[in-house]
């Protein structure tokens, strides 16, 4: 509260931050053209086509998306069986990376996996990805193990990454 010159106190407004303008909610098969134009322009991420993110709920999968301005500009999804739980797929258009949207639907993906009970999540990265790799050891990822010509086009290793859920 603020005092006016009056001594009479007047609400304080409150700053517009991004988060005003984003919202994050879980994925919906009318995303999946959206999604897949993200993937389009992310040649790093797993490749799925429109009509398998059309499935992706049907498939048990969990997904999310962050919209701007009600426009999708990143995604995240899991895929978790009993207390283990793996990303499968994350990506944010090209022009929003860097902005905190990856972070936002990580941390909303954890509290999601923690609520029921996900003692572990896993991840596969393509080795030459490191702004992803420092992105998930930021966020208490550890490198577990590597497979090599894990992806295709081109042939590639897969880094192993693993975070701890509990404690």
């Amino acid at each position: 509260m603020r005092r006016k010159a009056s001594g009479k106190s007047t609400p304080r407004k409150k700053p517009a931050t991004r988060s005003a303008r984003k919202s994050i909610r879980r994925f919906e098969a009318s995303d999946a053209e959206a999604v897949g134009e993200i993937l389009a322009s992310s040649p790093e991420a797993a490749a799925w086509t429109v009509k398998s993110l059309e499935q992706l709920n049907k498939r048990g999968e969990l997904g999310w998306v962050i919209e701007e301005k009600k426009k999708v500009v990143g995604f995240l999804v899991v895929r978790s069986v009993v207390a283990e739980a793996e990303i499968l797929n994350l990506g944010v258009a090209p022009a929003k990376r860097r902005t905190g949207l990856a972070e936002a639907l990580l941390n909303e993906a954890l509290k999601e996996l923690r609520r029921t009970r996900v003692d572990r999540l896993f991840l596969e990265v393509r080795e030459s990805n490191t702004p992803a790799i420092s992105f998930y050891e930021k966020h208490a990822f550890r490198k577990t193990g590597r497979r090599p010509r894990y992806y295709r086009d081109p042939d590639e290793a897969a880094v192993l990454m693993m975070k701890e859920l509990t404690g």
